[in-house]
C-alpha cells in the first residue's frame, strides 16, 4: 500500500539557520507532509549542517528551492491552498483554536524577522503559540513549526 502524504506543505521564508532547516526536514518527514519549499536565503541540501539535524530525512522529503517566496505563495493560493503563517501578530490566533482548511500551506519565517509582511498580507490565517513564561516571547522556528504541524495533522480530518 502506498503511503499517502498529508495535504500539508511547508514554506520556509528566509530561514537562515541550516540546523533549523534540517530539524524542519526531520519533522516534515515524521509528519508525512507533502513537500517543503525553501525560499530566499534558505540553504539547501546537501549540506552537512542540514543533514546533521535532519538525520537523513532530507533524502526522503520532496523539496524545492524557489527564490521569491511571495510569488510562490501567490501561486499556491491560486492553486487552492489555504495559507497559514506562524507569526506573532495583532491578527494571530491561538494555533489550537484555529480552524484549518485543506490543502494547507504552513509558512515559517526568518528567525529574527519572522514571516515577511508581503506574505502576511496574502495569508488566510495567522497562528501563534501562547508563551507561558515571563521572558521568552517566542520559540525557535523549528520547535514552533513542529508543534504547529503536529497539531494540524493529528487533530484534523482530511
Amino acid at each position: 500500500m502506498k503511503n499517502l502524504k498529508n495535504p500539508v506543505v511547508l514554506v520556509l521564508d528566509n530561514i537562515r539557520s541550516l540546523q533549523n532547516i534540517g530539524a524542519i526536514f526531520r519533522t516534515a518527514e515524521a509528519t508525512n507532509v507533502s513537500k517543503i519549499y525553501l525560499t530566499g536565503i534558505c540553504g539547501q541540501p546537501p549540506r552537512k549542517e542540514i543533514t546533521k539535524s535532519a538525520l537523513g530525512a532530507e533524502k526522503f522529503m520532496e523539496w524545492e528551492y524557489v527564490k521569491d517566496s511571495v510569488s510562490l505563495i501567490k501561486n499556491l493560493k491560486q492553486a487552492g491552498y489555504f495559507i497559514v503563517s506562524a507569526e506573532l501578530d495583532k491578527k494571530s490566533v491561538n494555533f489550537k483554536k484555529a480552524e484549518y482548511q485543506f490543502p494547507l500551506v504552513l509558512v515559517l519565517g526568518h528567525e529574527r524577522e519572522g514571516v515577511s509582511k508581503e506574505i502576511l498580507d496574502l495569508t488566510d490565517l495567522i497562528v501563534e503559540i501562547p508563551m507561558l513564561g515571563s521572558h521568552a516571547k517566542s520559540l525557535n522556528v523549528a520547535t514552533a513549526g513542529g508543534i504547529i504541524v503536529y497539531e494540524i495533522i493529528l487533530n484534523s480530518k482530511f
